[in-house]
């Protein structure tokens, strides 16, 4: 009786122990490597040749040291999305005005579309850089991902037509993903090919890193899924010493914080 006992405690305590371990193994502790202050309306991150992007007063700017370049278009209203993926074209979507702005490395204007002018009229709400002169669209017209190509002013539908609404997306040049109404998540190739990626936790914000990983904040934590490579299903909480934060960006490695006043810079090591 005494030895089943001491087995039951001995199991217990190494339960216990293995528990804590655990708990211990899911938070992230990132280590701050710089902090300044934030005077953006909204900081959107950085690019891989040091330059900063933000909007303030809807005026897009690249800030690097004394460097400044600016792009303002009053006509086209408030700047909806922007994307960075290819810094010598960056993309600004004016949503209100269904249009499009292509801007080169020194935010000189390229290209300038309106989609209702196209000869297939196009009702745009999400977009994105892809491969070979081409934005990645999703029409809410027959609600279908499709590729434009901005040369040749051609649009071709790719997709099937989704049946959730689209709650979040975000793009790479060969991938459009998206989180429906429901979290379920998915993504597109450019051959139109559509992939289930299961289902993704609540959240406040979200940023994807790729088809198994993805950050996002909830009730002002931060968190990140797929961090554990032995165990991708895991969700490790962020240790950021920020009670509240506006915003977030993830980039080799590096993890910003943006509040009201200042961004703060971690670096994250993935084991």
């Amino acid at each position: 009786m005494y030895k089943t006992v001491q087995k039951t405690l001995f199991c217990l305590f190494l339960f216990c122990t293995f528990q804590a371990l655990s708990a211990q193994d899911l938070s992230i502790n990132p280590t701050l490597i710089s902090q300044y202050k934030n005077t953006s309306d909204e900081f959107l991150g950085y690019d891989t040749f040091g330059y900063s992007y933000q909007i303030t007063n809807n005026v897009f700017s690249k800030i690097k040291g004394k460097e400044i370049f600016e792009y303002k278009n009053v006509s086209l209203g408030k700047i909806t999305k922007v994307d960075l993926q290819n810094p010598l074209k960056i993309v600004l979507f004016y949503e209100d005005f269904n249009s499009v702005v292509l801007l080169d490395n020194q935010l000189n204007k390229m290209t300038e579309i309106n989609f209702s002018q196209n000869a297939t009229p196009i009702v745009v709400s999400a977009i994105g850089m892809s491969t070979q002169n081409q934005l990645w669209i999703y029409n809410t017209l027959n609600q279908q991902i499709g590729l434009f190509d901005y040369l040749k002013n051609e649009y071709k539908t790719v997709s099937i037509p989704l049946t959730e609404a689209i709650q979040y997306y975000q793009t790479d040049f060969n991938t459009f993903y998206w989180i429906d109404k429901k979290n379920n998540w998915y993504s597109c190739d450019i051959f139109g090919k559509i992939t289930s990626l299961g289902k993704v936790t609540d959240f406040d914000k979200i940023e994807i890193t790729n088809s198994n990983q993805y950050l996002f904040s909830k009730d002002n934590l931060l968190y990140f899924k797929g961090f554990n490579k032995s165990n991708p299903e895991v969700i490790s909480e962020i240790k950021i010493s920020e009670k509240t934060f506006d915003n977030f960006y993830y980039k080799d490695q590096i993890l910003s914080i943006f509040t009201a006043t200042d961004i703060s810079n971690y670096k994250i090591v993935t084991p």
